[in-house]
């Protein structure tokens, strides 16, 4: 996706936020330029994804487009279904796949998958914040997640199945947010390039000074524009800086541009000391 989006957009500095597997779809932000500094707290966000599974046999990969590698007999029960579904929200300890890009000495473990190599990896504890079951039949589900980031909802579709005793597989994925970026505001590869080639690049670019809406804002004067682009230690009047120690300030310069990301080293009385976090730009 990365390799595409580099030609489309005319840009060489460019990353992507959040794997996705090669049968799923759906929301991955993308950082370009200098914003590319952002990828790794938007890869940190909380996910949502609709996932469809089907019951009765496992396979290699965890969904639909694996092996099977040992099916069940079983009785369906809609009852135990939903309970099950529903006893998965809070943290667990999720054992990764091995069709995965987590690194092992260095070599990512769908590499060594592919070639017949399965070795043990470490659980992982993940978080699921909500679950809901918008489907379910005999043959399988439709699930709705909200999760924390490192989540494998192929893998939560194998732990269902094996909580129920009689296995389960993924059939289809579609990623409908990470963080606050909807599949709404989401664009296909073909409408990203109608939309360059009529030099219409503000309707799909953010800010980064939107991707850290959360924040307050603090612009200096333009005495202490030179301080910030180098990144000094900076102290201010507490007055309209709503903050304490620990929280990130957005800086901008006395022209209104956004510099980086500041963290409050401390407040008191008369003076709030603010410390470069991440900057994004320097004069």
């Amino acid at each position: 996706m990365i390799a595409i989006l580099r030609g489309v957009l005319q840009t060489k500095k460019i990353g992507h936020t959040g794997t996705l597997d090669p049968d799923a779809e759906g929301v991955l932000p993308v950082c370009l330029g200098r914003a590319t500094k952002a990828a790794e707290d938007i890869a940190g966000l909380s996910k949502r994804y609709i996932a469809e599974l089907k019951f009765g046999f496992e396979t290699d990969t965890q969904d639909a487009s694996g092996q099977m590698t040992r099916s069940y007999e079983y009785r369906y029960d809609a009852e135990e279904v939903a309970r099950v579904v529903a006893s998965f929200v809070g943290t667990y300890d999720q054992i990764p796949p091995m069709y995965s890009a987590i690194k092992k000495n260095g070599i990512k473990l769908y590499d060594l998958a592919r070639q017949g190599i399965e070795v043990e990896r470490k659980p992982r504890p993940v978080t699921i914040h909500e679950i809901s079951l918008l489907e379910q039949s005999p043959e399988g589900a439709r699930i709705e997640v909200h999760c924390s980031k490192g989540a494998y909802i192929r893998t939560l579709c194998e732990d269902i199945g094996r909580r129920l005793g009689y296995g389960a597989h993924m059939t289809s994925l579609v990623r409908t947010a990470s963080g606050p970026y909807t599949i709404e505001q989401a664009r296909t590869i073909d409408e990203l390039r109608t939309l360059m080639q009529g030099g219409r690049q503000e309707e799909f670019l953010l800010s980064l000074l939107q991707i850290y809406a959360q924040y307050p804002i603090k612009q200096v004067p333009a005495e202490d524009d030179l301080y910030l682009y180098n990144g000094n230690y900076l102290t201010y009047p507490p007055e309209g800086l709503v903050v304490q120690a620990g929280d990130l300030v957005r800086m901008l310069d006395s022209k209104g541009q956004f510099v980086g990301l500041y963290k409050v080293k401390y407040v008191q009385e008369d003076a709030v000391r603010l410390i470069p976090e991440k900057m994004f730009v320097s004069q």
